[in-house]
């Protein structure tokens, strides 16, 4: 397999693994018991606790495991419109959101809250004045990816903060596709509330983490049956799962730069040889996006069905979680693109994996199928 699909999911990398597998064999007692193995445990998760913090900027206290960043999105936009429903139910979001926002959003319209989902420019950046004038008084969140999983795209996160911040609105930001890969710190970029999943950053599917800042209103429970991570959501811990996500965002911490290194410059190559595609174009900001995604539009062609060919290639025209549902981009669709042009973009996001002949074999393939298609 040819793998350029990494935005979806990243493999395990092998010394997360091996840092979980004691906790999938000898080391199973719940972290939760009272007996020495399982203090143990606990020790353990405490520990994975501390490397998620320490990824971000954060303290240990301000971390919540959860199933993934979706379950975190849906625990923190469901607990805030619950907690500060005397304040306002007005919510500020982006019509580029990952559909675990923008779904939880529509979710909360059916039960009385008001949202303004914000468009963006052709770049798929936002206009900052028109992020200032959509936070009212009655505003009480702002919620705003960092980057892209479609585009790659980087929303100038500390600017949009300070806006949100002046009018006493919380700031919340899905950061899955930027923690790990570049510098995360929610204190410098004044982040209040952030979602991230392990299995975007090398380690295993099913676990993720909330970050909730110290002084920001308890949320209520999201999940009742036993006040498990700080009440917000019940249930016995993953610890193989946590340990693999805490393993993770250390080997993210001490390789980011020369992973970025790597990366871009294979990005960069393989964007080269796509241009060179008559009528092929890039879909998003050139200036501000992350280093290891191109998004490429290739005129008339159906992107699902060149996929489909590819059987030994892993590339997508879209999230993954939208995957099920066939239908356009919603993010190219609200930089401007026409459908046809969504169905004829391809997102290629590589990884620490990928190497100068996977890039050669991947163009090789695509002219191939191309001239057929």
């Amino acid at each position: 397999m040819i793998y350029f699909d990494y935005n979806s999911t990243t493999p395990i990398d092998p010394r997360v693994l091996e840092k979980m597998m004691p906790y999938l064999t000898n080391q199973f007692a719940n972290a939760s018991s009272a007996h020495h193995f399982g203090i143990s445990t606990k020790k353990a998760v405490e520990d994975s606790r501390k490397q998620v913090a320490e990824l971000i900027g954060a303290t240990s206290n301000e971390i919540v495991f959860t199933s993934g960043a979706t379950e975190a999105i849906n625990i923190a936009i469901k607990g805030i419109a619950q907690i500060y429903s005397s304040k306002g139910n007005h919510i500020v979001t982006v019509s580029t959101e990952h559909k675990a926002v923008l779904d939880t959003c529509k979710y909360l319209e059916t039960i009385g809250y008001e949202v303004t989902y914000l468009p963006v420019k052709s770049d798929g950046l936002l206009d900052l004045d028109l992020v200032r004038n959509s936070i009212r008084t009655d505003t009480i969140l702002v919620s705003v990816m960092h980057v892209n999983n479609e585009t790659g795209v980087i929303q100038p996160i500390k600017q949009i903060s300070d806006l949100a911040h002046e009018k006493g609105a919380i700031f919340m930001s899905d950061c899955t596709q930027s923690v790990g890969k570049i510098p995360v710190n929610v204190v410098e970029l004044g982040i209040d509330i952030l979602s991230l999943s392990a299995h975007k950053i090398y380690g295993p599917k099913g676990i993720g983490a909330l970050y909730l800042k110290k002084g920001i209103k308890k949320i209520p429970s999201q999940i009742h049956g036993g006040g498990h991570e700080q009440g917000l959501r019940s249930g016995t811990l993953n610890v193989p799962g946590i340990v693999g996500l805490g393993k993770a965002c250390e080997i993210a911490k001490e390789e980011m730069i020369q992973n970025e290194k790597k990366i871009k410059e294979l990005r960069d190559s393989l964007e080269k040889k796509l241009l060179t595609i008559k009528g092929s174009k890039v879909n998003g900001s050139l200036d501000s996006r992350v280093f290891n995604v191109t998004n490429i539009l290739f005129p008339n062609l159906n992107a699902n069905i060149l996929i489909e060919k590819l059987k030994n290639i892993a590339i997508s025209n879209g999230s993954a979680c939208s995957s099920a549902i066939y239908s356009p981009s919603h993010v190219l669709t609200s930089m401007g693109l026409r459908e046809d042009e969504a169905y004829s973009s391809i997102r290629f996001s590589l990884g620490k994996l990928n190497t100068i002949d996977d890039i050669n074999d991947l163009c090789k393939f695509l002219n191939k199928e191309l001239k057929k298609l």
